[in-house]
């Protein structure tokens, strides 16, 4: 999992070009009196972290020599140990230049410095309106980042936006790019973290972006598969999926159960469980420790996030599908907004900028699940709370 954005890996041809391509717009926005915006646009698991800390190696390489102040900026403390424990491995590379972003905008206010290349991870995640909860009191941290910077490399993935206050649309996001800049854009269309073919693929995109399901080929005793070397699963049983995933992980390591947020968890230091039939375990607690939650063997025992899991790479994911998705009664899938329970993901904005509001939210919804099930590099487990779906899937 830490290897998946190591900044020596081998670059594919796709992403060695787009690479090439940032390095220049970066060496030329230096130069510019403008300022210089890149946006790399991608899917989950194409890749894009792998040319950002290549990029960020090979900027910090040239810091000295170019006297340039340079940060990488990810707004997910589970993803930010892994850079930061990553940098121990390379001398060009200094753990305090991997900030959040609040960190990073108080930091260059207060000082009353720019910085000369900034690198944004996961920029779906940015906050796009105030947060006192998280420090911070300017409007968009975008909007921030840019004012501070003179060059800006940005991940940008709108179905993996999950939460009303980081809600960002292609066209939001060209509001907030100012006019008068230098801006070039690409995007990566490879899986690479699922060593998936296309069909596989194909069935959780149509899930996830159309609510929309095949039936699947093959019918095993205990679940429903497709004819594939990916292992794809659906089960009709949670704690028969959750025994199998067990197996796996003895197997092969770094595989985890996960969950959409249809199950009631707060932060107030008790467990708090999952229960589907004989199926019973409690959600991921918040992991203070250094060490990435998906790597503490004991995590085999609890259900993540995907405030948990969101940017890392598992051998399996079992995903449990939860109430908020269900068939009605033209036996068609829908979206249930009442039954989800992340309520810090709906949380009020202050601002009117978004015109449809619920269409936003199932949007969020859809967005989870995309999330959760493109996780796993060799397989992918699931099971839905609505059993007519899986009796669907066998017809």
């Amino acid at each position: 999992m830490l290897e998946s954005v190591f900044p020596n890996k081998d670059l594919t041809k796709q992403q060695q070009a787009i690479f090439d391509q940032i390095l220049s717009f970066t060496d030329q926005g230096l130069k510019s009196p403008q300022k210089s915006i890149f946006q790399l646009n991608g899917d989950a698991g194409t890749g894009k972290s792998v040319i950002l800390t290549q990029l960020f190696l090979n900027i910090e390489t040239l810091a000295k020599q170019n006297k340039t102040d340079n940060y990488f900026l990810v707004n997910h403390p589970e993803l930010l140990k892994v850079y930061q424990e990553n940098a121990g491995e390379f001398d060009q590379l200094r753990k305090n230049r991997f900030l959040r972003p609040t960190t990073f905008i108080n930091r260059m206010h207060k000082n009353q410095q720019q910085a000369d290349v900034v690198v944004i991870d996961e920029a779906h995640l940015l906050l796009s309106e105030s947060d006192n909860y998280n420090n911070f009191t300017q409007k968009n941290q975008l909007a921030e980042i840019i004012k501070l910077s003179k060059v800006v490399i940005l991940v940008f993935d709108a179905h993996q936006v999950l939460k009303l206050k980081s809600y960002w649309s292609d066209n939001f996001l060209k509001q907030i790019i100012p006019n008068q800049v230098n801006f070039e854009s690409a995007t990566l269309t490879t899986q690479m973290r699922m060593q998936a073919p296309q069909k596989v693929l194909q069935w959780i995109n149509d899930l996830t972006d159309n609510l929309q399901i095949t039936p699947l080929e093959q019918e095993n005793t205990d679940y429903l598969s497709m004819n594939s070397t990916y292992d794809f699963r659906v089960y009709h049983d949670a704690e028969k999926m959750y025994q199998a995933l067990k197996t796996k992980n003895k197997e092969v390591g770094e595989s985890r159960i996960v969950a959409t947020a249809d199950y009631p968890s707060t932060l107030d230091g008790k467990k708090h469980y999952v229960n589907e039939g004989e199926f019973h375990l409690p959600w991921d607690q918040y992991n203070y420790s250094n060490t990435t939650w998906a790597q503490k063997p004991e995590t085999i025992n609890e259900i993540g996030s995907i405030y948990t899991v969101q940017g890392f790479d598992l051998n399996y994911v079992a995903v449990i599908i939860g109430p908020s998705i269900a068939y009605d009664k033209n036996n068609r899938i829908k979206i249930d907004i009442d039954k989800y329970e992340d309520q810090e993901a709906f949380k009020k904005r202050h601002d009117n900028d978004i015109v449809n509001l619920n269409d936003v939210k199932k949007r969020i919804i859809l967005n989870s699940m995309n999330v959760l099930l493109k996780r796993g590099v060799k397989g992918c487990f699931v099971y839905f709370h609505d059993s007519r779906i899986f009796d669907q899937l066998k017809k």
